[in-house]
């Protein structure tokens, strides 16, 4: 969590009222079970101290991570390692092809879009190995809130993509400065399928050019 602190997160109530150690003190007991927590610990706040609150231009929200050991390192939608691509991940570099008319991305880890100023913030911070959404209840959703509300109210605008219902929940909380992007979750399972078709690469970098910022890099090309 210092680190955490350092990126200019730690003023968030979360942090500074202590539930974040709480919930670290319940996972601390988990481990002492023998449950395998994902991603490993010193990953959990991954996707905070790679973007700091001061240069956040994108936020896209993710659930909870990869329940997949070796895949999860704390970053939203991102695949650590070598090896197949998760289904949803697939199908964002599907739509990022589509909508920037560039050769598919094949790297499935996004640190260099955290690096540019990419918030990749899973609503839920931790997973149980091989059991999807087992930490949905520990309290995380506090701190996307907090993240959300922080960046909402802030002077500079922030383009924030939304994908699926759980992440479109917190729609309501953001106005204008800022450009709000919502679509179904690239996941094949989504019930709805207005996903792919949505351009939110393009529209996030349009919106970023009409403020005088520069757009991101999403192909990750060298």
């Amino acid at each position: 969590m210092g680190e955490a602190a350092f990126s200019g997160w730690g003023r968030l109530p979360f942090f500074a009222t202590g539930e974040a150690s709480r919930i670290c003190a319940m996972l601390d007991q988990r481990l002492g079970e023998g449950r395998q927590m994902l991603p490993p610990p010193g990953q959990m706040f991954a996707a905070l101290t790679l973007c700091p609150m001061d240069r956040v231009r994108v936020v896209i929200l993710g659930q909870d991570p990869y329940p997949t050991p070796g895949h999860a390192h704390g970053l939203a939608f991102s695949r650590d390692g070598e090896g197949p691509l998760p289904a949803s991940l697939k199908r964002i570099f599907r739509e990022l092809g589509d909508d920037l008319g560039c050769a598919p991305r094949r790297c499935g880890d996004l640190s260099d879009w955290a690096r540019q100023g990419v918030l990749l913030l899973n609503t839920s911070l931790s997973v149980e190995a091989g059991q999807a959404g087992s930490h949905l209840a520990l309290g995380w959703q506090a701190l996307a809130r907090q993240v959300v509300i922080a960046l909402a109210t802030a002077q500079h605008p922030v383009v924030f993509i939304l994908w699926g219902d759980k992440a479109r929940a917190y729609a309501p909380l953001i106005g204008p400065p800022h450009l709000l992007i919502e679509s179904a979750h690239p996941s094949p399972l989504a019930a709805r399928g207005d996903f792919i078709g949505s351009r939110p690469f393009s529209r996030a970098n349009a919106f970023l050019a009409s403020k005088g910022l520069a757009p991101i890099d999403w192909t990750g090309a060298p």
